[in-house]
């Protein structure tokens, strides 16, 4: 991975799988992180939340914007690779085992049942949400515990950024083996109950998802992308100046 806008990012899809999956084979751990705005931007302003994020066996670029901008800057073609579309081809491969921690019961319930329908294995795969708590307060060696005997390949996450990120970090020692994914709405996503959905397709096409994500939930989303939006110019002066 070459580092952007001060974090580690990869562009190239085949050498994201192949990180993923050769961890997996050789009963490795880690964690993948999904980078848009709004952690890139904590990660700017925060010093432990960059190493929690440079510290990920790959980042992917969650935001076709973005992919365009740094391509534009590094006068190369860079390509996103959306969270939401990771977590499909994975799921679709019907070869790991994998266990769903976080959000709500409810959530939960629902994934397992629409995720069963492409994958039956999943059926008796772990789902379980996890207590209200800051993230320096969860039982890890607990949590790893039951992780642990389980056994899964791939582990999801679901509790938001940057919590999830930190989740992850704060996990990793006590792991065994696996890798975790903090993709956060994504669970929402595939179990379509509850107000929080995935863009249509038309605006997926012409890379518009933030802006039905900001309408979604816009007392959440409007302020990231603006705190986004005034740290660009100066994200853009330094990478203007590291570029090869």
């Amino acid at each position: 991975m070459n580092k952007y806008f001060n974090v580690n990012l990869e562009f190239d899809k085949a050498m994201v799988d192949q990180v993923i999956e050769s961890t997996i084979e050789q009963n490795g751990r880690g964690y993948v992180c999904s980078v848009e705005s709004n952690n890139l931007t904590i990660a700017n302003k925060n010093d432990k939340f960059n190493v929690v994020l440079n510290s990920a066996l790959v980042n992917i670029c969650d935001g076709s914007n973005l992919a365009w901008l740094l391509g534009k800057i590094h006068k190369k073609k860079f390509k996103s690779y959306i969270g939401a579309d990771l977590f499909k081809i994975y799921v679709n491969k019907c070869k790991y085992k994998q266990s769903f921690l976080g959000n709500t019961p409810e959530v939960l319930d629902s994934l397992k049942a629409n995720l069963a329908k492409i994958d039956p294995q999943i059926s008796s795969m772990s789902f379980e949400s996890l207590p209200f708590s800051k993230v320096e307060d969860f039982d890890y060696k607990e949590i790893a515990r039951k992780i642990n005997k389980d056994n899964p390949d791939i582990i999801w996450i679901s509790l938001g950024a940057p919590k999830q990120e930190q989740f992850m970090n704060y996990l990793l020692p006590y792991l065994n083996r696996g890798v975790m994914f903090g993709f956060g709405a994504i669970f929402n996503f595939n179990a379509n109950i509850g107000k929080v959905k995935r863009a249509p397709k038309w605006m997926l096409n012409l890379h518009l998802e933030w802006l039905y994500r900001a309408l979604e939930e816009p007392k959440k989303n409007v302020p990231r992308y603006w705190n986004f939006i005034k740290l660009l110019p100066k994200l853009i002066k330094i990478e203007y100046c590291n570029r090869d």
